[in-house]
């Protein structure tokens, strides 16, 4: 079997504790995972963004391929989720954000 995604890897590793995430879009923002699961290669993540966007779920979720950890928000005015782009960073945000 080959290695687990490096960045779900280090998401899973720093929650509960708040990470920041950065998007293939550039754009960047601090989580908070109440859990994050590997299912053999496949990764999935639930949580909320403490920074901005507070009252929307978000979800991590590896792709099919299992090479690129996604990002998708669903917001208490919306159906379903949609997909906010690939997760390219992931760090410990820092406690005095």
């Amino acid at each position: 079997m080959s290695d687990l995604h490096p960045i779900a890897k280090r998401i899973h590793n720093v929650q509960p504790e708040p990470v920041r995430l950065e998007l293939d879009s550039g754009e960047t923002g601090v989580y908070e995972f109440s859990s994050t699961e590997f299912f053999q290669r496949e990764f999935r993540g639930e949580g909320v963004r403490t920074d901005a966007d507070a009252d929307a779920a978000f979800r991590l979720i590896t792709s099919d391929d299992y090479e690129q950890v996604l990002l998708g928000r669903s917001g208490t005015d919306e159906d379903g989720w949609s997909m906010l782009g690939e997760v390219v960073a992931a760090e410990r945000a820092d406690a005095d954000e």
